[in-house]
């Protein structure tokens, strides 16, 4: 028994390798707080760009300079105009509906968003509008996380096939 405690006590005095230990203990935080800090710059760099590209085209549709409005122009016109969000026109879905401030019906509370794997399911409502007419165009896009089992990227709420959805809306009204 005294080689086995002669043993544990030269270990517990040698001072090899504690940097490794303090590493190993360490270094998993640190890769989870850089990969959750990168997909929070990416995801909100991708809303930015929704934002970004809605804004842009409601400019356009409200001043008729988008004609005809319809699900696939406008879809388009985002797409061209949030300029890095991938595959756009695939996971882009669209809500354009008339509001009347006089008699107000809220709008649904959650966005129709894609679902990937039943492409059969049709819109809520597209609407285009006349002139004058309150309008509210909303638009959710669907994303996959870089990093969907850590960090960020594992609490993200899911919609479709694991991807998480960012929902930008614009309420205008057409120009005469």
């Amino acid at each position: 028994m005294s080689a086995l405690a002669a043993l544990l006590s030269r270990l517990s005095r040698a001072r090899d390798g504690s940097a490794s230990v303090e590493f190993v203990m360490i270094m998993p935080l640190l890769l989870l707080l850089i990969m959750s800090s990168f997909e929070l710059g990416m995801v909100t760099l991708r809303q930015v760009m929704l934002d970004r590209g809605i804004e842009l085209t409601v400019r356009d549709v409200r001043l008729g300079n988008l004609v005809p409005v319809t699900h696939d122009t406008v879809s388009a016109a985002i797409c061209d105009h949030a300029l890095i969000l991938p595959d756009c026109p695939r996971d882009l879905r669209l809500e354009m509906m008339p509001l009347d401030p006089r008699a107000w019906v809220a709008p649904p509370g959650t966005a129709d968003c894609v679902d990937r794997a039943d492409d059969t399911i049709p819109l809520r409502r597209f609407t285009a509008g006349v002139q004058n007419q309150l309008m509210l165009l909303r638009a959710c896009s669907l994303f996959d996380p870089y990093f969907p089992t850590s960090g960020l990227g594992a609490t993200l709420p899911r919609q479709s096939e694991g991807a998480y959805a960012l929902v930008s809306s614009s309420a205008f009204v057409i120009e005469p």
